[in-house]
């Protein structure tokens, strides 16, 4: 067995592969720079570039399924110019996928996508849990991103496999996002929440993660499927539990909204809107998470760097 994953060298990508690895599956992966075609010892890597529509369409051989977890940092200025890559890098690739594959139909066996998607597309809410099946009108800038995304991602369905798309949360590592980001100020001691610190905050250890997408890979999940724990938590009580877990001081009053805004503008969106979101779906589907709770996730995350 053989899969081809997009993103790999990302965080989720990162441990995604020594899955697959552990369970004796081979790994083909695509890379939009040359230099790193021969990055990841053991998988076999290949160019591509959706920006101008390039693919080594020997990618594909052999591959029985594809991760499709591409996609540019959104935690960067939302400038005109990264706010168009954050939107390319996700609507471009998947395309490329889809019309290289489209193309040459005949030549290649996939019979099944795991694509990575985005809590993103849900409104902003500070009461209602969010479901699969939440009506989701593409206002914000991450609700029209994943809106796109989402949208190209469904035209793999006309090859009539089943095609699985897995709404991410806050992946919590200390390898990248928000964990990493918050451990510097935090072990400073001087963490904080922003606004009232009652945003929701829909968040997954990204071991739980990388097993929702190996299971969905596994047994042909099909549909829209949130990768969050079953606990999500406010923001306050995310930033205390790290500095708490961290053993250092918690007493900065929050950080003002109407600051944040002036400061970094439209961006604030990331860490002041809400989301309260299900993961019945997964549940349902007969997943256990190792890490239900916000306590018990942070807890493992910061016993492995102190060991």
């Amino acid at each position: 067995m053989k899969v081809l994953i997009t993103g790999a060298t990302g965080l989720i990508g990162k441990v995604l592969i020594e899955k697959f690895f552990s369970t004796g599956i081979k790994v083909n992966f695509l890379t939009t720079k040359k230099s790193k075609i021969h990055s990841i010892k053991g998988a076999s890597g290949f160019y591509w570039s959706p920006a101008k529509k390039i693919l080594d369409l020997k990618c594909f051989d052999g591959v029985d399924s594809i991760i499709h977890l591409a996609g540019s940092r959104i935690s960067r200025p939302w400038t005109k110019s990264n706010k168009k890559d954050i939107l390319s890098s996700r609507v471009d690739s998947t395309r490329l996928l889809f019309l290289s594959l489209k193309n040459n139909i005949e030549s290649f066996h996939i019979k099944n996508i795991v694509s990575a998607s985005a809590i993103g597309i849900y409104p902003s809410e500070f009461k209602k849990t969010q479901t699969e099946k939440t009506n989701s009108t593409p206002n914000s800038f991450m609700e029209r991103v994943v809106y796109a995304w989402e949208k190209e991602i469904e035209n793999f369905s006309s090859f009539n496999i089943p095609v699985a798309k897995i709404r991410i949360g806050l992946v919590l590592s200390f390898s990248g996002g928000v964990l990493k980001a918050l451990k510097t100020p935090t072990n400073l001691g001087l963490g904080t929440y922003f606004g009232n610190g009652e945003q929701g905050q829909p968040w997954i250890h990204i071991n739980d993660l990388v097993e929702i997408f190996f299971k969905a890979y596994k047994d042909n999940w099909d549909g829209i499927f949130n990768g969050v724990a079953p606990n999500p938590v406010s923001q306050e009580k995310l930033t205390k539990t790290l500095a708490k877990s961290l053993k250092r001081p918690f007493f900065l009053p929050p950080f003002p909204k109407f600051l944040l805004k002036r400061l970094i503008g439209e961006m604030s969106h990331l860490v002041l809107d809400s989301h309260w979101v299900s993961s019945k779906k997964v549940l349902d589907k007969g997943f256990n998470f190792k890490y239900e709770n916000i306590e018990s996730a942070i807890k493992d995350l910061v016993k492995k760097i102190d060991s």
